[in-house]
């Protein structure tokens, strides 16, 4: 996995933008894999067409600009289905996949990086394949560009409505238009809809949670992009600081060699993961070897190296205070990587450090369209960030942060019809900052009271990298999970995760509904679940 996160980044601008639409169907791709164990069996699929897929092309609507439906012919890896596409004014393109036959439930997924996919991309076809085998109408939105002709954040240049479709409008338009169509289709209204997705993909189920919470009864955000011109002006702080002492890619192992040496054991546990960052007192100044005056090699660190490195896990300081978070030790782990043979490579590696001083990292990448394209009101192409001042500029993001950011923290709209909301990081995430979700999650916390747990709860996931990947067990079925939770209100107490190497799985481990973490029982093997409850951490 991590290799093709890192060979994808490599592509440059374009691939950028698959990278993170490609992170993202990793946490998506156990959807459903638990539905045998399931509380409700929603593969129980019964519910019939009440016309021909053909008659969808008279469906009406002031806002559908083309629309298209044929039937598509059964295949190995998914059932006969009626496939309605077209376009939303202004150029919204959405699709809508209903089942011969139907379990009365519609799911949806979202877009990585600034979106544009489309709804045939592998990993969004694969998880269309998945939902329709087990009856789901199911529904995607490219939110109003397409990629491949308007990379990254450049569709603003076209229309600047695109930079609000994209924000917020697409999906919401999508889903309402979405579960109209199944309606008309089936004559029996849609029981309940779902929601699954990761990064920018989570980023829209909170807003959806938050502007609209209507749409959905239960909403699965996988490392949300929470906070997206918070990010935008981090990722601008590491650049700023990898520009004035870059951090050679062949320093990054001995790095993260010393960061598991101080910081693995914190849980009094040796397992290769680190189950809380916040709790380890590393420091790159003082625990990697410094190279010595006038000197350089790979098993030290320069000062300026170290400042480098302060700077990164620290995160960007605005008028002398923390402004935003940085990233996690154990982040710089190292996994099955990009070289010859599956040699192991960094998470930060063409994430946050570059390869190569012509290929731009991918977080800067991203935060540099940002600003160039959407930040400000006219898109500005040729904007340098070295101009930014962290002391005098934040306020420059504050427009598309009201539009982009899901950060509101009151989901009483969304508690009070009943939805349920299941989030997850992982600890090791070197796209997007951890913190981000859990600040959220806890201002969420104060805002809607002790009972918040009642329908929000985040779930850490130690070792694991951006929706995926990364040193710790990264798979999971949060949408069965939320799916008995609204449905069943069996709420859930712990989510199983696994690792799997080579087509085997090699660990499993409970995660535990935050603030919990996994605790060893003290017999058993360390890779199996069952040895692990969930406790409140230590103080």
């Amino acid at each position: 996995m991590s290799r093709n996160h890192l060979s994808i980044a490599a592509a440059g601008a374009m691939g950028v933008v698959i990278l993170v639409c490609s992170t993202a169907d990793l946490a998506r791709a156990q959807a459903f894999a638990n539905v045998k164990s399931a509380l409700v069996d929603y593969s129980q699929s019964d519910v019939e067409p009440r016309m021909a897929c053909a008659s969808l092309e008279s469906f009406k609507d002031k806002e559908i600009a083309k629309l298209q439906a044929r039937v598509v012919p059964a295949a190995a890896d998914a059932p006969s289905h009626c496939r309605v596409s077209g376009i939303l004014a202004p150029e919204i393109g959405f699709e809508v996949n209903l089942p011969a036959r139907w379990n009365r439930r519609f799911y949806m997924i979202g877009n990585g990086g600034h979106a544009g996919e489309g709804p045939d991309d592998p990993g969004r076809a694969s998880q269309r394949s998945g939902a329709l085998q087990l009856g789901f109408v199911m529904a995607t939105t490219n939110t109003g560009h397409d990629a491949r002709k308007e990379p990254q954040a450049t569709f603003v240049l076209s229309n600047p409505q695109k930079a609000i479709d994209y924000a917020y409008r697409a999906v919401h338009l999508t889903a309402t238009m979405a579960k109209r169509i199944a309606n008309e289709y089936y004559a029996k209204p849609v029981a309940h809809s779902y929601w699954n997705s990761c990064s920018n993909g989570g980023r829209q189920g909170l807003i959806e949670a938050q502007r609209y919470p209507q749409d959905f009864d239960g909403i699965v955000a996988n490392a949300p992009w929470v906070d997206q011109t918070g990010f935008t002006i981090g990722a601008l702080w590491n650049q700023r600081a990898l520009t004035e002492a870059p951090i050679p890619p062949e320093k990054l192992a001995l790095v993260a060699e010393r960061v598991m040496a101080q910081c693995d054991r914190i849980d009094g546990l040796a397992d290769g993961l680190i189950d809380d960052p916040r709790r380890c007192d590393f420091d790159p100044a003082r625990d990697v070897p410094s190279c010595a005056a006038g000197t350089d090699s790979a098993q030290c660190l320069t000062p300026a190296q170290a400042s480098t490195l302060k700077k990164i896990y620290g995160g960007a300081v605005s008028a002398g205070r923390p402004y935003f978070p940085g990233f996690m030790y154990g982040s710089e782990a190292m996994s099955a990587g990009p070289g010859p043979n599956g040699a192991s490579a960094s998470g930060w590696l063409n994430l946050i450090v570059q390869r190569q001083a012509d290929v731009k990292a991918a977080d800067f990448s991203l935060a540099e369209s940002t600003m160039k394209y959407l930040v400000f009101t006219e898109p500005k192409p040729d904007y340098d960030f070295r101009t930014f001042d962290f002391d005098r500029d934040i306020g420059l993001l504050d427009r598309w942060g009201k539009l982009a950011n899901a950060n509101n923290p009151d989901l009483s709209g969304f508690n009070k019809r009943g939805g349920k909301l299941l989030m997850t990081y992982g600890w090791a995430d070197s796209i997007l900052m951890p913190m981000m979700g859990v600040n959220y999650y806890e201002r969420a916390l104060e805002k809607n009271g002790p009972k918040t747990t009642d329908f929000f709860r985040l779930f850490m996931i130690p070792g694991m990298a951006h929706c995926g990947g990364g040193v710790g067990p990264d798979r999971n079925d949060a949408v069965t999970a939320v799916i008995d939770w609204v449905e069943k209100g069996q709420a859930p107490e712990s989510l199983i995760a696994s690792k799997v190497v080579g087509g085997q799985v090699v660990r499993t481990r409970p995660l535990c509904p935050y603030p919990q973490v996994a605790r060893y029982k003290g017999q058993g093997s360390v890779d199996e679940a069952a040895n692990f409850s969930c406790m409140a951490p230590r103080r």
